[in-house]
């Protein structure tokens, strides 16, 4: 009674407001907005457009680590707020749905769907099983797969296009918390392969040709695969470790359920008309893929080609609509507008500023020990991730201010080329660093969050600039490499 003559007075006093105690994680990430915004605007070097610009991409990084809300939105939101306050053009926004990274994600899940379909998936993840039954084994098996892809495959991308589909397949045997871990390995294990061989990425081809051209020096195929394999190897495995250790559930099940004796030999039997079409159809993409040099047409509209034929009326294996609902659009929308976002960083000279920035520091460290050499060029290759969103665009930016470097400071330029290009491949702290993290993010039947991709950053970074470390000082020089 006294409750609601209390409740009744509470309701007749206009004057009295309820207000709810604003949520401490939200207070933290004002405060880091506004850090931001004072830090931004007191660079003097930068002009109008440049800082509303840096704001907004570090807003954006905060937000997709922070909070829950969807990456698209965030994305669209800042391009938007870039627009609106006269630091771009519209065309910002609609030209972002126009970059190839679009393109060849909206293939690959279109190739991905036509994949599982055809049973080539089933087939390839029944082959995976029959070795074992360990969920632990397992992992190891994956791991070697896509290491061994990186052999064949010269692309993150199509490394990632190619094991959707077996990803999305294998997943049914782990639960969901399993699930989002295998969402991390994947895209995890294929950057840290990429270091094996000199086609591993784009960014090597162009950074030996930015050497030959700049001081006629270059690093053999043969040379890269002596220095390249070994550290590759450590470092997946290093991952591997790692990702299990700090994601993988306690509690979970050790074994393998359900798998039957049938599962085991379906690997065996003779292919169907699909799967065969679907093989050949794979062969021809990664022909496609590898020979890029020769007859010039990118990965990404070598994938559509692809996507193209698996929908082919009568012929193909999908069909248009299937192929159309296979695209995960919300995160197709994501990528266009993460990728503008990187995009205007070297639009409006920021990456030219922090590219001078770090040159002038460089420079101090004329006459120093090579171990301090080493590591200051291991630092700014492996953090440039964190504002060069592109793997291509860090080779271009920071290669030929590397060789100025080596030669100011006389040290050999095909040393400091190869240490930048292996730091440049790490790109694991924010899903928008790597096309092969962003197949795996947020969406699809296979998914992870960002904040545990910062997690295992936080262990993997310092693990990768030691292992670097000890290997230049020890097997990289014991087969020639010097400073």
């Amino acid at each position: 009674m006294i409750r609601r003559m209390k409740k009744q007075r509470e309701e007749r006093n206009p004057i009295k407001v309820r207000t709810k105690p604003v949520p401490i994680k939200s207070l933290v990430i004002i405060s880091i907005h506004i850090l931001i915004l004072i830090f931004t605007f007191l660079i003097d070097d930068l002009d109008y457009r440049a800082k509303v610009s840096l704001f907004a991409f570090l807003s954006a990084m905060t937000l997709w680590i922070t909070t829950k809300i969807p990456a698209g939105f965030v994305a669209i939101a800042l391009i938007a707020f870039i627009v609106s306050m006269n630091a771009g053009e519209p065309e910002l926004l609609y030209q972002s749905l126009s970059e190839e990274v679009v393109w060849l994600m909206i293939g690959s899940f279109i190739i991905g769907e036509a994949v599982k379909r055809s049973g080539l998936a089933e087939r390839l993840t029944n082959s995976i099983l029959s070795q074992s039954n360990k969920k632990g084994n397992l992992l190891l098996g994956l791991s070697s797969v896509l290491f061994a892809s990186v052999f064949f495959i010269p692309s993150t991308s199509g490394r990632a296009a190619l094991s959707m589909p077996i990803m999305n397949q294998l997943s049914q045997k782990f639960s969901t918390k399993e699930q989002s871990v295998l969402a991390i390995l994947a895209p995890v294990i294929i950057l840290m392969s990429t270091s094996a061989t000199l086609i591993g990425a784009g960014s090597h081809l162009i950074g030996i040709g930015l050497l030959e051209s700049t001081v006629n020096q270059s690093i053999s195929y043969m040379q890269w695969l002596i220095w390249g394999v070994p550290f590759a190897l450590m470092v997946t495995f290093l991952s591997l470790f790692v990702i299990r250790w700090m994601l993988w559930p306690r509690d979970g099940a050790k074994k393998i359920e359900n798998v039957k004796n049938e599962e085991k030999i379906m690997c065996k039997k003779q292919m169907n008309r699909e799967e065969k079409k679907t093989l050949l159809l794979m062969l021809f993409l990664i022909a496609g893929w590898v020979t890029e040099s020769i007859h010039g047409y990118d990965i990404a509209f070598i994938t559509m080609v692809g996507a193209i034929l698996f929908m082919m009326p009568h012929y193909g294996i999908i069909s248009w609509k299937q192929g159309m609902n296979a695209v995960s659009w919300n995160l197709i929308v994501f990528v266009a507008a993460a990728t503008a976002l990187g995009k205007v960083l070297v639009d409006t000279g920021i990456v030219k500023w922090i590219e001078k920035e770090m040159l002038d520091v460089l420079h101090l460290f004329i006459g120093a020990p090579d171990w301090l050499i080493v590591l200051i060029i291991l630092l700014v290759t492996v953090t440039s991730h964190l504002y060069i969103t592109s793997h291509t665009t860090r080779a271009i930016v920071f290669i030929p201010g590397l060789l100025l470097f080596s030669e100011t400071i006389g040290v050999n330029p095909s040393t400091v080329v190869f240490l930048s290009l292996i730091g440049m491949n790490y790109c694991v702290t924010v899903p928008v660093s790597s096309k092969a993290l962003l197949f795996f993010y947020e969406e699809g039947e296979v998914s992870y969050d960002a904040s545990s991709l910062l997690k295992v950053s936080a262990i993997l970074m310092p693990l990768y600039i030691l292992v670097m470390m000890l290997f230049y000082f020890s097997y990289w020089q014991w087969t020639g490499m010097h400073l």
